[in-house]
Parts: structure tokens; C-alpha cells; sequence
């Protein structure tokens, strides 16, 4: 079997990333220091024979040289989340999401990995004004959060270039599904939407709500990250379904398909948030990929999992 790491897999994105390449024959090493992963996302994993838990952290290079030994893939999930977690501690943020990136790729390079999979973010484009957003147009990140994803492309694309590193970005659209944390103060809109509307409180919209986002179903970014993978693609390439909506209109969608009765409440907008998202995924079709899941879809499992 080959071997492969995925740092932060224990976390959202990272366990079903986990849960897929165990089911497909890799001997996968998770690898998290469990600040925001948890073991209960894990747990039915770790008693299959081809999956393996190390507590630890991307900050320590000397552990990433151990690991990363006869290591075929390095997928790289491992990192501070959040947008206005990074407007609030930036330096945190800068510490894990770029000297750890630097970290994960410098053991990569030492150990011969033969490609490493780089988990990016569609806030480096920030605000440009053109839609939909595609690879070749220049980044405006508007939050740390948005600088350390693409410092981490650069490192990426610098260590392919100059040290014959392989390596893939996948610029992630809001990724939602099962196994994100709905309670954590930094939570994404639409766990946060579910846990309200169910509870019979009103979704709280930060701005107007016409702001739009397209959003990602998790089985779709797995499935793109392992195409990338076993592809010989490298680059940079946008993930997600390349459909947009407003958040009032998904405020809308959760409280029909909850079937619960209620208008969202307005809050100010915050710092650092992008008014519009849309992507274009042509690109990444030179490796197969396909969104399967339409959002009404992926919200009716995401709402059956909360």
C-alpha cells in the first residue's frame, strides 16, 4: 500500500479526506495536534488496519522529517481557520499557516515525497470585481487569513520550481458538510444557519445578505483533492461547485428545508468578509473533476448529520 499523511485530518475536510484514501487502499497517516480537529471524527477510522493517529503539530519540523519517511503523498489541510479568527491573532495565524507550510514542504523535499496536495482558499482573490474567479487572475487577499493561503501557494510553487518538489493548490469554495463544528465562535454560515433555524432561532446575516457565495459540498472537495493527487496535475485550481447564491437566499433554502417558520436577523458586516464568490472550475476538469452534489442536496445530508 502506499503510504500518504494528511496533516489535519482529523479536522473538518481532513477526516473524510482520511476516510477516502483508507477506503481506497492507502495506508493513511493522520496527523493533528487537535486544536480544532477531534478524535470523535476519527474514531471509527483508527480500527481499520490502514489508518494511523499522530498527536502533533506542523510547527515541529523534526516530527514532519519522521513521519514523511517512504511517504508518497503529503496532503496539506493542517492550518488556523477562519477568517475573523485571523483578523483578531494574525500572528497565529502566520505561525501554523505559513512557517508550517514551509515546515511541511521542506520535510516533504528531504524525504523525496512525490507530490505534495495543498489545501488553499478562495479568499486570496478577495474583492476583485470579476466573475467568476478564475486561476489567472491576480489575488487581493483581504484578511491574514487570505495572505497565509497564498504565501503557502508561492512556497508551493517556488519548491516545484526550484527543487522539483511536486506540488498541487486547491483553492477550496466554502466547503460545508457533515463534521463541521457548528459551535465554535469562528463557525461557518451554514452550520451556524442549521443550528439556529433547528433550535427555532433566526439565522443571523452579517451585512445586507446579497452578498454571494459558492459553496462546496465536502464529498466534492474530497473527491477533487484525490483527483489532483493521483493526476499528474500541478498549480493552482479552484474547487467547488461554480454556482453562486445569496446568503438571504440560503437563509431561505435552511428554513424550508428545516421546515421551521422565521426571517433572519442583520448584523453589521465584518471585517475582512468578501462581498461576492463564484467560480470557474474549468480547469480543474483536466483532472476529472465534477461536482456530483447541487446544494439543495448537500445541505439535506449536512441537515440530517446536525
Amino acid at each position: 500500500m502506499k503510504k500518504v499523511v494528511v496533516t489535519g485530518g482529523a479536522g473538518f475536510i481532513g477526516s473524510h479526506l482520511a476516510e477516502e484514501l483508507a477506503g481506497k487502499g492507502y495506508q493513511v497517516v493522520i496527523l493533528d495536534d487537535l486544536s480544532t480537529g477531534k478524535m470523535k471524527n476519527i474514531e471509527s477510522l483508527l480500527k481499520k488496519g490502514n489508518v494511523d493517529f499522530v498527536k502533533g503539530s506542523i510547527t515541529g519540523p523534526s516530527l514532519l522529517n519522521k513521519l514523511f519517511k517512504n511517504v508518497y503523498y503529503v496532503f496539506h489541510l493542517a492550518a488556523i481557520p477562519s477568517v475573523p479568527r485571523s483578523v483578531e491573532d494574525p500572528q497565529a495565524s502566520h505561525e501554523v499557516n505559513v512557517n508550517g507550510t514551509l515546515n511541511v514542504l521542506l520535510a516533504a523535499r528531504e524525504n523525496n515525497v512525490k507530490k505534495v496536495i495543498y489545501a488553499s482558499s478562495s479568499s486570496v482573490y478577495g474583492d476583485t470585481p470579476t466573475l467568476p474567479k478564475s486561476e489567472d487572475m491576480m489575488p487581493r487577499p483581504q484578511s491574514p487569513y487570505a495572505v497565509t493561503k497564498l504565501t503557502g501557494e508561492y512556497y508551493c510553487q517556488v519548491f516545484s520550481n526550484v527543487y522539483g518538489l511536486p506540488a498541487v493548490c486547491l483553492r477550496y469554495f466554502n466547503v460545508y458538510g457533515a463534521r463541521q463544528d457548528p459551535n465554535s465562535r469562528y463557525a461557518s454560515v451554514i452550520p451556524t444557519f442549521i443550528k439556529k433555524v433547528s433550535e427555532g432561532k433566526p439565522p443571523v446575516i452579517f451585512g445586507d445578505g446579497e452578498q454571494t457565495r459558492d459553496f462546496t459540498f465536502v464529498k466534492d472537495a474530497v473527491q477533487a483533492t484525490v483527483l489532483a493527487a493521483e493526476d499528474d496535475a500541478q498549480g493552482v485550481f479552484n474547487i467547488a461547485r461554480g454556482e453562486s447564491i445569496t446568503i438571504n437566499q440560503l437563509a431561505r433554502l435552511v428554513i424550508g428545508l428545516i421546515g421551521k417558520n422565521g426571517n433572519p436577523v442583520y448584523e453589521a458586516p465584518r471585517p475582512g468578509d468578501i462581498r461576492h464568490s463564484l467560480a470557474d472550475i474549468s480547469k480543474a476538469r483536466a483532472f476529472r473533476y465534477q461536482p456530483k452534489y447541487t446544494l439543495k442536496d448537500g445541505l439535506s445530508e449536512t441537515i440530517r448529520w446536525l
